[in-house]
């Protein structure tokens, strides 16, 4: 990406003053030697970076992993965080790791988290985008960086949204179990919200003035759960997703479908922050 944008590299590796490591040969009583050799090690991780004319800054910090990656964001300021995230299958591919889930909760710029298995998915330029559409200004602000994206790389862009109902689906209820009167007025409402959410959907699409028109998808069920489906499905290289501002409530609430697409997704997954 920073290729592809012509930036610079700023790498941090931050050393927890009270944690220690001793495999990897770091402790909270470092010293020049262990510092040489993590530049070193920073040094050779971003060496085919440095071969394609990419510049790289490396920075080795000490203290709180979170605090020091978003103290550093700030100061320089950075455009784009890139950080990983942890696991591959089981228990641990569910594991977002607390430094990078205070980063996404409280980092100012765009975040672009990339899971263990992306490397055999991600490519750039970008081929396949998928945006989550709720229709929130936090979501229109996270399609503005989508849009911006699939010109810049002649990419495809989906745009989904989610209805949410109050049971797991598939498979559909049956409504024909429900008193005739109320079977027919929740099938009346189902339709309008799919009309009305379709309309929007397209109207959406429409104003992106896209080469290619984006594809409009409109699913049910869970909408962390339809995300990564549909990111499946069409085989995307980029999930965007909107969250809310930095207010308790939203740090609160900001599992319930940004984390867990984070945590799930087998493709990078861009986080577009609308700070109050």
């Amino acid at each position: 990406m920073a290729r592809w944008y012509n930036a610079r590299i700023a790498a941090i590796h931050v050393i927890d003053a009270g944690v220690s490591v001793p495999e990897k040969g770091i402790s909270s009583s470092h010293n020049e030697a262990d510092l040489s050799a993590i530049r070193a090690r920073m040094a050779s991780s971003f060496s085919s970076a440095a071969n394609a004319g990419v510049e790289v800054d490396l920075f080795v910090e000490a203290g709180p992993p979170a605090a020091r990656i978003l103290e550093s964001a700030a100061a320089l300021p950075a455009d784009l965080i890139v950080i990983g995230t942890h696991g591959t299958a089981g228990f641990h591919h569910l594991v977002l790791g607390s430094v990078t889930e205070r980063v996404l909760r409280k980092a100012a710029c765009p975040v672009l988290t990339v899971p263990p298995r992306a490397q055999s998915t991600a490519q750039l330029p970008f081929r396949r985008l998928l945006c989550a559409i709720d229709f929130s200004d936090s979501a229109l602000h996270a399609l503005q960086f989508a849009v911006s994206l699939a010109k810049e790389s002649d990419a495809r862009l989906t745009l989904l949204h989610v209805l949410e109902w109050p049971w797991e689906e598939p498979p559909s209820p049956n409504l024909a179990d429900l008193p005739a009167e109320q079977g027919a007025a929740l099938a009346e409402y189902r339709r309008y919200r799919e009309t009305m959410a379709l309309t929007e959907l397209e109207k959406t699409a429409g104003l992106t003035r896209l080469a290619h028109s984006p594809t409009v998808l409109l699913r049910n069920g869970k909408p962390y759960r339809q995300i990564l489906d549909v990111a499946r499905d069409e085989g995307s290289d980029l999930i965007v997703i909107g969250v809310q501002g930095r207010t308790p409530m939203d740090i609160m609430f900001f599992g319930s479908t940004a984390n867990q697409v984070v945590r799930r997704a087998s493709c990078p997954v861009l986080t577009i922050r609308l700070s109050p």
